[in-house]
Formats: structure tokens, C-alpha cells, sequence
């Protein structure tokens, strides 16, 4: 396993009765090409040190974000393992680009704290670096008093926790956005917003990079083990070939794949179900309508999703969903052709001069969960599950990151600086 950054690791390579050891650890010269001067830590023991002080396994926008992170560490090393040929192929492409607001997710979740912060963080660097984005607002919309009764809440909630949220009247509603219907109440979100997520991911890979970090492609996890200088991590490639490499710190953001691997290092008794949400999306060939507000129905009690909704892209072109379909396979990201009847009866709900025959199915995304429970927090045995992000007791320097669902894109760059500080603090 050679890494796109310049440093080659041990690799054993199986050749008939022979193994090849390819030994070439800094390709790049101390004086030239470094952007970030090496060092161990020198020890008098016999036990050899690790190849790298932390791997992150996982190269989505949350995994990006951590190992751009740690990179910034004096006096360490990090490797980021994707088992993809680019970065963010999974999740973190497959979804609706919103930068939310955290109005969902109780007062005490992890969830709610880490996207507020992630938030502000997000728009800030957008700003800086130029990285496309919007901040082009929200509706939530309710058809019937029992609706209007959940935005209620909803407002009560944002308040409570400094988000900004307020009511605009129906006539205000139908001047902005005509082609919008709301039978009862438009509550708006001004912090909502959009971002171009494939040049967010493209940012932190670089940035990484600079920093001195190193990327590992088309390389799968098979077998992580504990060992004197912390773990040894077995990989294959697509064509077979093996290798191992140790590191001092583990993270698992691996997305999809992060319960299985957290399953294959911590015992039985802490093994946890994985639940895959697949959510559908439905583009429009139509110029007309074209709103320019993010439009998303009032939140359902106790469902697994906050409905099909109505987003647009940097270009304005509008996109609805997604739906939850819920999968075992967390590869099926075939568009489920029976299931547009029904998004297309919400999406009418709210756009009722849609045109019926031009929404068509675009893509899929799947959500990592932990539960079938309900996407938004309402304190009352809803099932809502939280992001899992802890130091596993026992393991030291095992980072474990379960469910990171929505608002996990939101939240990455907050997410970043909780993995650094339980490591660090």
C-alpha cells in the first residue's frame, strides 16, 4: 500500500513461497518537499515505534475534517484510509447539501451542540476559503393546526437554545415564494443555508495534504489488532495485495462501514445493530416553479426522516427528498421507482403547480443509524439516537464514531475538534 502523499509503508507482498518487503519510509527530502517537519518522540524501550501516530479510517467529510485536524499536531503523523478511489463517495455526497441550523435534536444531544458550533465554523470557512455556499434560508410548512402546533414547538425550542427562527405571515409567504402553498403557518429558519459539498471535501483534502497528512485509496480495513505501539491495521487492495501497518491512534469514521469495524475490535458485549435509512431524491426538468427558500413539510412525530423536501443546488436548479427506505444492504443505492407516487403526492402537498411528469429519479444516499427511531428529538420515547462519538474504555487511542448521520456535514468541522480533544485534552 503505497499513499498518494509521498511516504511508502512496510508493505509484505505475497509472491509464491517469497514475501517482498518494501521498505522506503520518506520518499520526500527533509529539505525540500516537507511541509511539515517528522519527529518521534525518542524512547529508550526496545518496542519499535508506529508508523503513524493516528489513522483515520474513513476519507467522508467528517473523516476529512479529523485527520485535517490532527495534522496540525506538531511533532505526529497521519495517514486518512479510504476504501474508495476519492474522497466523500459515500454519504457525504449522497445528500441534500444543507448547512442546518439545529433545531431538531433536544437540548443536551451531542447532535444540536455539535451543529450549532459546526455552523458557525462551516460559514466562516466558506467565507474564507471561497467555497461555494449559500445562505438562502428555510421554511417548515404546516397544513393543519396539529402542524402548526409541532412548528410551534419547534420555534419555542430555537428560542431556547439561540437559534434564530421565526413566523411570517401567509401573505408575506406568498409575495416571496408564489408558487409555495402553506394552508396554516411558515415558520423560517434565516441560518439554513447550502453548500457545494464536493468543493468543501476537495478543500479539507488539500488542506490536509499541505499540512503533511497522507492518503491511502482503493484500501479496505480487514482485521485491526492491538499491539505493543498501539494497533497494527490490515489491509487489502483491489487486486489482493496485503498490508499492515501500526499506529498509536485509531479513528473509526468510516461512515457506512464504521459498526462493523467498531464490531471487529471491541468485544461481543459492546457490539452494536447498524441501521441503514436509503433516502431517495427526485430531480426537475422544469424551469418553473423554482423557489428560491429551502421549502420542507412540519416535521412528522416519530419518523425516521424530517420528510421529502424541496433543496436546490449552487446553480439553482431544485432537487426533492429523501425519503427513508430502510435497507440491510448499505450498497443499494438503486432509485426505488415505486416510491415516487408517493413523494410526489408530498411534494404537491407544498408546490402544487409541480409538474408531475418532469420529477425524476435522480440519486440515492444511505444514513449510518442506530436505530429506527425518530429524526427529531421530542423527549418522549421518540427513539431518537444521538451521534456516538467516544474514547473507547479499554482501548486506549480507539476514537469511535457511530450514526453520524444529518446532521453530520453540518457539524464535521466541530466533530474535528471533539476527536482532537479527547485525544489531546
Amino acid at each position: 500500500m503505497s499513499t498518494r502523499h509521498g511516504r511508502s509503508l512496510y508493505v509484505m507482498v505475497a509472491w509464491p513461497g517469497l514475501y517482498l518487503l518494501l521498505v522506503e519510509m520518506f520518499s520526500r527530502t527533509f529539505l525540500g518537499s516537507l511541509t511539515k517537519p517528522y519527529c518521534r518522540t525518542f524512547s529508550i524501550t526496545s518496542t519499535p515505534a508506529a508508523d503513524y501516530t493516528h489513522v483515520v479510517v474513513g476519507a467522508g467529510a467528517v473523516g476529512l475534517a479529523i485527520a485535517r485536524k490532527l495534522a496540525e499536531k506538531d511533532g505526529t503523523s497521519t495517514l486518512l484510509i479510504e476504501r474508495h478511489g476519492s474522497v466523500g463517495t459515500e454519504t457525504s455526497s449522497r445528500n441534500s447539501e444543507v448547512i442546518h441550523a439545529g433545531i431538531y435534536y433536544g437540548p443536551t444531544s451531542l447532535k444540536t451542540e455539535l451543529c450549532l458550533r459546526g455552523k458557525r465554523m462551516l460559514y466562516d470557512l466558506c467565507e474564507k476559503e471561497r467555497i461555494p455556499h449559500r445562505n438562502c434560508k428555510k421554511w417548515i410548512l404546516a397544513q393543519n393546526t396539529q402542524q402548526h402546533e409541532q412548528l410551534d414547538k419547534t420555534h419555542r425550542f430555537a428560542k431556547s437554545i439561540g437559534v434564530p427562527t421565526h413566523f411570517i405571515s401567509l401573505a408575506e409567504a406568498r409575495h416571496r415564494e408564489p408558487d409555495v402553498y402553506a394552508e396554516n403557518a411558515v415558520l423560517e429558519s434565516p441560518t439554513t443555508g447550502i453548500i457545494d459539498s464536493h468543493s468543501y471535501m476537495a478543500f479539507l483534502e488539500s488542506d490536509f495534504e499541505s499540512k503533511g497528512g497522507d492518503l491511502a485509496f482503493h484500501t479496505r480495513v480487514v482485521a485491526i489488532e492491538t499491539v505493543s505501539q498501539g494497533y497494527s491495521i490490515h489491509t487489502t487492495s483491489p487486486s489482493g495485495e496485503s498490508a499492515s501497518i501500526t499506529t498509536e491512534t485509531i479513528i473509526n469514521s468510516a461512515g457506512l462501514a464504521a459498526v462493523p469495524l467498531s464490531n471487529s475490535i471491541l468485544p461481543p458485549a459492546r457490539h452494536v445493530k447498524p441501521y441503514y435509512a436509503k433516502g431517495s431524491y427526485y430531480s426537475y426538468s422544469r424551469g418553473h416553479p423554482r423557489p428560491k427558500t429551502l421549502i420542507y413539510p412540519a416535521p412528522t412525530k416519530g419518523a425516521a426522516g424530517l420528510g421529502t423536501h424541496l433543496t436546490m443546488d449552487m446553480t439553482g436548479a431544485i432537487r426533492f427528498g429523501p425519503d427513508v427506505e430502510w435497507v440491510e444492504d448499505p450498497n443499494d443505492l438503486s432509485v426505488n421507482e415505486e416510491r415516487l407516487s408517493a413523494a410526489l403526492d408530498e411534494i404537491q402537498s407544498y408546490l402544487p403547480s409541480v409538474d408531475r411528469d418532469k420529477v425524476m429519479l435522480d440519486y440515492a444516499g444511505i444514513r449510518p443509524k442506530l436505530g429506527k427511531g425518530s429524526a427529531v428529538a421530542s423527549g418522549d420515547g421518540d427513539g431518537f439516537s444521538d451521534f456516538y462519538i467516544k474514547k473507547e474504555e479499554g482501548f486506549e487511542g480507539f476514537i469511535n464514531l457511530l450514526g453520524i448521520e444529518s446532521p453530520g456535514l453540518t457539524s464535521s468541522l466541530a466533530i474535528a475538534d471533539r476527536v482532537h480533544g479527547l485525544l489531546y485534552q
